[in-house]
This record gives structure tokens, C-alpha cells and sequence, in this order.
């Protein structure tokens, strides 16, 4: 039996390159058997199509057409997002010169666990996660999974500082991954503050600040999940250094406005946060995943330090090896660095922003659809790509039926949202080729969706 190649190595490239041609027929095969933005027919009728195609999971013997087949079937029962009825969540489409430089480090498959398994990538990462840093106004950045992974380091950083202990004030709208960051870290429960219209009371931020004691650490969004909004960043700031909290800032959805020439002004006082999290599968458009944590204070990261001798022997950073341990809590990682590196490098910062602007102008047009619309209501002006809306009148169970109908069908994926005590439909624009035309179509179609 003949021995499989190798991805990499000097063959690689004659390996993969036929193999790179059986993916993107794949893919295209995929997309027209789908259709639409996801498959039609819901979970079942998906579910059997994976199944039919898969067979057994571990076959006796191998099919050389395996590729082919799995490959069709994912795109097939995929939800699209760079299709612009696709347009239920911050899941973005990823630019094509990302996605391309992620190929790359499949094929290499460096590990930044130690120096030597990853020479280059080391330094890449050590030099743009810093760079993304100083654009926060901050001083490093850890490279993470995403959202959750740096909400969760950024209270572990918190509960070290002050000694092993460390209260989460965190507004109703926050992401939940920070509660559950602060359950699995064997804090205390947060103490929740109101959000009305969505964004932190800073009020009511003063008063739990004054009448609670002990560390704390109150989390602000920059960019909430359902409806996009920013909390007044630097009124939380201010009354953080009035009362001596530490401030952690989740700008996971909103930190891409920092791209922007026209946006970025939006999260004045993100500068003055201890840790901020940034998420660059969102408004950054890469492959997942793409996250960041950037720190006030690089020494922080110390408590981070693990020694494990056959990785970072003391003899080998004394000779100037980098010690990597300390920049992640995982061991085997990645170097998703390399397609941000790329993307950033091809298209500047000013590109980067021009994308930003486009979703932004396309959310605004998406509203004013809607707001001139008489069967719909418009919750607000959109704060950065997300767009609430609902038909006039109808009851949440209507909302969430339309929704789903939707969804079966396979004709648009919306998300969906509670605020002021009702249902809401989420359309979350991230697709900077969504046309005019592709937004008036969708609102089209959740219009026939809905029961008259």
C-alpha cells in the first residue's frame, strides 16, 4: 500500500495542488446543490444528507473520493456568509488572501508551544499582536480562540493582580461569556448592573461601585451581540478611577471601528482599560479564529508562566531561546497571527477601514428600508452593522416563527434579539459586497415569511 504524501516537506506542493483543485470543485459543487444561504429542509433533513454522504465514519477500507464528497457535502449544508442573506450572526465572510495564508499554516503546522517548532511564527506573532496593541492604545496583546477565550484570560488577569480574588460588575448586556468566565474561575457571582436601551447605566454603574468593597473588576462593551451598541466608554472609565476598579473592555464586535477613519473616534476610552478584547472574525474578516487580548501592562502577563522542561528549559532561554509558554494557557496553538499578518500587509489599514465603512453605510441603508417600511418597525439607528427590526404588531411567537420558517426554507439567515421586554429580528451586516438590491430583497423576503 502505497504511503500517503505529505502537505509539506519537497513534495508538498505537487501533493497539495491537485488536491486544492478537488476542494474548490467541491465547493462550487456544494453551493449550487444548496442554493441559497444555508440548506433548505432544517436539522433532519441536513442531518441525513451529512449522513448519506459520510457513510461509515470509519470505513474498513478507504475511498480515494472522500475528499470530493465531504467536501460537497459541508458546502452544501453550509450557512454562507458571504452570502448576503446570510445575515444572522458575527460570523463574517473571510477575505480570500486570509483564507489563503491559513492554508499556509495548515501545511507547515507550526505549534507555538516552543521556539523550535515555530521560528518564524514566533516572531510574527510576538511583533503584530503588539502592533494591534498600540492601535488599541495598549501595550501587547495575547493571540486567542476569539471573544470568549479573552474575556476569560482577562479575569484571570484581574483575579491575579489583586492577589486571588476579584468581583466581576458587569452590565445585564454584556457577553455571557464573562459570567461563565467568572464561574469557571471560582469567583464570585457578578453583580449585574442595569442597561437600559441596551448599554451600561453609568449612574447605576456609581452607585454599585460606592456601595460594594473589595477588588473589582467592571467589564464595558464595546459593541454588544444583540444590537451592536457601545457603552458610554469614557463616563465607565472615569468613574473606574474614581472608585479604584479595574476596567476590562469587550470590544470583540466594535474593536474593527479602530480600522476607521470615519468610526474610530466611536471608542474613545478604550485606551484607558487594563485589558481590552478584540476579535478579528468579525469586523476583521478572517478565518476563525482570529482573537486578541491587548494589556495596559505586559509584566501582568508573568502569572501566565509555566515551566515545562522539554519546552523552555532554563538553559535554552538563558541562550536566548523564546520561552512561548507564557502567551497562551494553551499548549499546541496555531499561528493564526500569519492570515491577520497577511491581511493587514495586503490591504493597510485604510483598506481594512474601507471594508468597515461599507458594512456600516450598508447597516444604515438596511435601516432606512425598514424605518420607511409601514409592516416594520426599526428599534433604533444602527450603532455599527446591526439592524433590529420586526413586523408591526406582531407577537414574539410570530417573530420567532417567521424567523425559523426562514431557516427551513432556506431562503435568509436572521438572528435574533430581546430588548425593551420584546422580540426582535437581527440582521448583522458583515458582507462588504452586500448590494442595495440584496437588502431590499431580504426584507422582501422576511415580509412573505410573516402571517398576515
Amino acid at each position: 500500500m502505497p504511503i500517503e504524501p505529505l502537505a509539506s516537506g519537497p513534495h508538498g506542493p505537487d501533493a497539495l495542488r491537485p488536491l486544492l483543485d478537488t476542494v474548490l470543485e467541491a465547493l462550487a459543487q456544494g453551493r449550487r446543490a444548496r442554493g441559497g444561504p444555508l440548506p433548505a429542509g432544517g436539522p433532519r433533513a441536513v442531518a441525513r444528507r451529512v449522513a448519506d454522504a459520510l457513510g461509515e465514519a470509519l470505513p474498513e477500507e478507504g475511498d480515494p473520493d472522500g475528499l470530493r464528497v465531504l467536501v460537497a457535502a459541508l458546502a452544501e449544508g453550509a450557512a454562507d456568509p458571504a452570502d448576503p442573506l446570510c445575515a444572522g450572526h458575527l460570523h463574517c465572510p473571510p477575505l480570500a488572501v486570509a483564507t489563503a495564508a491559513d492554508l499556509a499554516v495548515s501545511a507547515l503546522n507550526p505549534s507555538l508551544d516552543s521556539w523550535d517548532q515555530a521560528p518564524a511564527a514566533a516572531t510574527l506573532e510576538a511583533v503584530v499582536a503588539g502592533a494591534l496593541a498600540r492601535t488599541v492604545g495598549l501595550a501587547d496583546a495575547l493571540v486567542t480562540t476569539g471573544g470568549t477565550e479573552s474575556n476569560q484570560l482577562a479575569l484571570l488577569l484581574a483575579r491575579e493582580a489583586y492577589g486571588g480574588s476579584v468581583r466581576l460588575v458587569c452590565a445585564a448586556s454584556a457577553h455571557h461569556s464573562l459570567a461563565r468566565g467568572a464561574w469557571l474561575l471560582g469567583l464570585p457571582d457578578p453583580v449585574v448592573v442595569p442597561a437600559p436601551g441596551g448599554t451600561l447605566d453609568p449612574a447605576a454603574l456609581d452607585a454599585a461601585l460606592t456601595d460594594l468593597s473589595g477588588p473589582l473588576l467592571v467589564a464595558a462593551t464595546a459593541g454588544t451581540t444583540d444590537a451592536g451598541l457601545i457603552d458610554p466608554l469614557p463616563e465607565i472609565a472615569a468613574l473606574c478611577a474614581a472608585h479604584g476598579a479595574r476596567l476590562h473592555i469587550d470590544a470583540a464586535y466594535g474593536g474593527g471601528l479602530l480600522f476607521s477613519d470615519r468610526h474610530r473616534a466611536r471608542l474613545a476610552g478604550l485606551d484607558a482599560a487594563h485589558t481590552v478584547t478584540l476579535d478579528l472574525h468579525k469586523l476583521g474578516w478572517q478565518p476563525v479564529a482570529a482573537g486578541l487580548l491587548a494589556v495596559a501592562d505586559p509584566g501582568e502577563l508573568a502569572v501566565l508562566h509555566h515551566r515545562a522542561g522539554y519546552l523552555n528549559a532554563d538553559d535554552d532561554t538563558e541562550a536566548g531561546f523564546p520561552d512561548l509558554l507564557g502567551r497562551s494557557l494553551r499548549t499546541t496553538r496555531r499561528p493564526d497571527i500569519l492570515k491577520a499578518a497577511v491581511t493587514l500587509r495586503t490591504l493597510g489599514r485604510r483598506g481594512l477601514g474601507a471594508l468597515v465603512d461599507q458594512v456600516c453605510d450598508r447597516a444604515h441603508e438596511f435601516a432606512a428600508l425598514v424605518r420607511a417600511h409601514p409592516g416594520f418597525e426599526l428599534y433604533d439607528t444602527p450603532a455599527i452593522s446591526t439592524v433590529l427590526f420586526r413586523p408591526v404588531d406582531a407577537d414574539d411567537a410570530t417573530v420567532a416563527a417567521a424567523r425559523r420558517n426562514l431557516l427551513h426554507e432556506g431562503r435568509a439567515v436572521l438572528g435574533r434579539a430581546r430588548l425593551d421586554g420584546r422580540l426582535w429580528l437581527k440582521a448583522t451586516l458583515l458582507n462588504p459586497h452586500t448590494r442595495p438590491d440584496d437588502l431590499a430583497h431580504l426584507l422582501k423576503l422576511v415580509e412573505g415569511s410573516t402571517p398576515g
